[in-house]
């Protein structure tokens, strides 16, 4: 990409990718790949990231990586368009990568589309990381959420009813995944596109209002700015939320696994006299944890205060079944009795879980620019 005078969009987006190359936190000898559905978000991430890398001398070491997930008619077609967007914008050829991904329908209707896309989308990401050299190598990606998708997050996690981790919203890093655009607002992203003449794809499910995520963009977010203080003040405020709940939630989580050195004994079992003395912020992620590790599906708040109530209520219950296991309480400790079964006290999902899922109207979040077919 020539050099030339940047727009203030662009300048805006540059600035965010270059703060994150030079994030302490990032090995100085890794590689990113640009996580790249097309979108406005994205493609004004390629633009950043390519001209970032470009100014501090490491061009070599930025790819870009499309993930088509063959959910609708002509989706290989946008992946080609998309990679070619990018060889325009000045990627090398041989560092685009296009992956194919399929969405199995077991897995959509255990973890709805939103849920399994996102599955099948960071395996792709996991296997062109793999790649360049992978993680141990320093290599990362990085993903195109806004401002708008951390306030659309919050909102959603407040509906329905989640805990402080869901109220962090989407982390800046995380593992290999890095999203430097947070602060940025998704006008500003279209604003650098059309300062660098590029048209984006325009994801037809993040029209559809049969969705969560897309009811929360187009209907309750503009009337809360209505309401409370005009364009983007309400959309600040949820961004602020989410960083202040991530600081509590790293170190409350970080509180709890320290917490499991006592709590758990072998092979992987808890003990309950530890667990009732710790306090329930402490007592719950501890649970959460053990579940995850033990095998069951996206634990929600409902399965957790089950299982905590096998020692803080014991009544000599038959035990819990959560997706995918069954816990039961057994000589003073809390254990995995075996998969789930239908006896004991089986514990329903919420109303809307982890996955994004609204399953009380029979409604799932779609795959938006930052979600199953985008970012």
């Amino acid at each position: 990409m020539a050099r030339r005078a940047l727009g203030p969009a662009t300048l805006a987006v540059v600035r965010a990718v270059a703060d994150a190359w030079r994030d302490p936190a990032r090995d100085p000898a890794g590689s990113w790949l640009v996580g790249c559905s097309g979108g406005s978000d994205s493609l004004a991430l390629a633009v950043g990231a390519r001209l970032a890398c470009d100014r501090a001398g490491a061009a070599d070491r930025l790819g870009a990586v499309v993930v088509d997930h063959g959910l609708q008619h002509g989706s290989a077609e946008v992946a080609a368009t998309v990679r070619d967007r990018l060889i325009g914008i000045g990627y090398r050829p041989q560092a685009v990568q296009v992956r194919r991904v399929v969405v199995e329908p077991a897995a959509i209707a255990t973890r709805g589309l939103e849920g399994a896309a996102r599955s099948a989308r960071y395996t792709a990401y996991e296997q062109a990381l793999g790649a360049i050299g992978g993680p141990a190598a320093g290599s990362e990606v990085l993903l195109g959420h806004t401002r708008d998708d951390q306030a659309e997050t919050v909102l959603l996690g407040l509906v329905r009813g989640s805990g402080v981790r869901s109220l962090a919203g989407i982390a800046p890093r995380r593992g290999p995944y890095v999203r430097p655009l947070l602060e940025l607002t998704r006008s500003t992203l279209r604003e650098c596109c059309r300062e660098n003449d590029l048209t984006w794809w325009e994801d037809p499910f993040n029209a559809d209002d049969r969705y969560a995520r897309v009811r929360v963009r187009h209907r309750v977010l503009p009337a809360l700015e209505d309401a409370f203080g005009g364009t983007g003040s309400v959309t600040a405020a949820l961004a602020r939320t989410a960083a202040l709940a991530r600081t509590d939630a790293d170190f409350l989580d970080a509180l709890a696994e320290a917490a499991e050195e006592d709590a758990v004994r072998p092979p992987d079992d808890l003990d309950c006299a530890e667990l009732a003395f710790l306090p329930e912020a402490l007592r719950t992620r501890v649970v959460r944890r053990w579940l995850v590790r033990a095998g069951a599906r996206e634990p929600g708040a409902v399965h957790v205060e089950a299982v905590c109530r096998l020692v803080t209520h014991w009544n000599g219950q038959k035990g819990i079944d959560v997706p995918g296991l069954r816990v039961v309480r057994r000589d003073g400790r809390v254990v995995v009795a075996g998969a789930e079964a239908a006896t004991g006290e089986a514990v329903r999902d919420l109303p809307g879980d982890a996955t994004g899922c609204d399953r009380r109207a029979g409604r799932q979040v779609p795959p938006g620019d930052g979600a199953a077919s985008g970012v």
